[in-house]
């Protein structure tokens, strides 16, 4: 099977989650991506265990870091070396695979590409096509440019923690990185576009994608109301203005819950068809809430899900993590993928969020381990000799196990 980006090589100097989920977006569909990794300075981590990661049976092993969940589920389908740009011969190096590569992905703060002497200006030197991507907090220009942040205060930048909660709590962020994500999800499909047009016209360019721009297009909706009606959208928690009914109810069970949305009385009375107690439209929330959960303090989620779904009513189980890896329907559809790493063992993992009849990809490759293709990127890529290899790795250029 040849995959969409058979052919394209993509240079990875991305860190943390944003650019990675970038990268495995386009790995996943074809393109070989090679992540650089400094040995002092990769997110993956060195010698010690990291606080907070995640390891096969809670064991860091000897090489921990290449055994976290983090570092597996970010950067299956790509190859790794290690390559320290911070020194003269790393910068040489690099300069050599620009030329025999398609895109350049980093988002590091903008200054760091320019101090480095590898921005947009001077890549595009070396390769007039050369695309690259520069993810970054709040762009490449600016006030605030130089400012850094992690996802959650540029979910809070871009208004979503101002909504999310309930009206008597204080602002909230979603459970995951979820600007991040949002983030590396718009840059892969820049990356698309940005290869349509070289292909049309044999030029690359520069993409500046801001995260708090990424995520703020998403808001849209209260942005423009404000604009309409200068009224700020409140914290609502649950509920939600276009619903008649939405709310998450009680189940069967410690911690067990099921999402309820009902958009028009006629809804409202199928639902209070199946819990045997009518539902008024100008009943008070709290009367109706205690009706519901009468019912759906009986059931589990599952069942109370199939029941409601059998009636018409649109409702879904809240699933933890355990459920969601052993979910029937995400079996089924082959949703899962049995992946085996040579560190971290043979694993479940997420494969693809699409259905393609043609091409529809899957997990080809683990996670690379730290410098996993120093050789066959130096050697057979870059064709650099022995001796040449030997004395990158003795000056520190290149290494085969992270320091720090």
């Amino acid at each position: 099977m040849v995959l969409p980006l058979e052919g394209i090589r993509v240079l990875d100097l991305s860190q943390v989650y944003a650019g990675p989920v970038a990268s495995r977006t386009l790995a996943d569909i074809g393109a070989e991506v090679i992540r650089i990794e400094s040995s002092v300075r990769s997110t993956r981590g060195g010698p010690q265990p990291q606080p907070g990661a995640v390891y096969p049976d809670n064991d860091p092993g000897e090489k921990p870091y290449n055994r976290s969940a983090y570092y597996n589920e970010l950067h299956r389908n790509k190859l790794a070396i290690s390559l320290d740009l911070s020194r003269e011969q790393g910068k040489k190096v690099f300069r050599k695979l620009v030329r025999v590569s398609d895109v350049v992905l980093e988002n590091f703060t903008p200054r760091v590409m320019a101090n480095f002497g590898l921005d947009y200006p001077a890549l595009k030197e070396i390769k007039p096509e050369i695309i690259v991507v520069s993810i970054s907090a709040y762009g490449q220009t600016g006030p605030y440019r130089d400012y850094v942040s992690f996802g959650r205060g540029i979910e809070a930048m871009a208004g979503l923690a101002q909504i999310t909660g309930y009206p008597e709590s204080q602002p909230l962020g979603p459970g995951t990185a979820y600007a991040d994500a949002t983030g590396g999800l718009h840059a892969a499909f820049a990356v698309l576009v940005a290869l349509r047009h070289r292909r049309q016209t044999g030029k690359g360019q520069h993409i500046d994608l801001s995260l708090r721009e990424s995520l703020t297009a998403l808001m849209g909706e209260q942005l423009l109301g404000h604009s309409m009606n200068k009224r700020a959208p409140e914290r609502t928690g649950n509920h939600d203005a276009c619903a008649m009914l939405q709310d998450c109810y009680r189940c069967q069970g410690d911690d067990q819950w099921i999402a309820i949305a009902i958009h028009s009385e006629e809804e409202l009375e199928m639902l209070g068809r199946v819990i045997g107690n009518p539902l008024n439209p100008g009943d008070e929330t709290d009367k109706l809430r205690q009706r519901i959960e009468t019912w759906t303090t009986r059931y589990d989620p599952q069942e109370a899900m199939r029941i409601l779904q059998q009636a018409g009513v649109r409702a879904g189980a809240v699933l933890d993590a355990a459920q969601i890896n052993s979910n029937p329907h995400l079996r089924e559809r082959g949703f899962f993928e049995k992946v085996t790493h040579p560190e971290a063992g043979t694993h479940s993992h997420p494969g693809m969020p699409w259905k393609l009849s043609q091409t529809p990809g899957r997990i080809r490759a683990p996670a690379p381990c730290f410098a996993e293709h120093n050789d066959y990127v130096f050697r057979e890529l870059l064709g650099l000799s022995a001796k040449e290899i030997a004395e990158l790795e003795e000056n520190g250029t290149i290494a085969r196990v992270p320091r720090g």
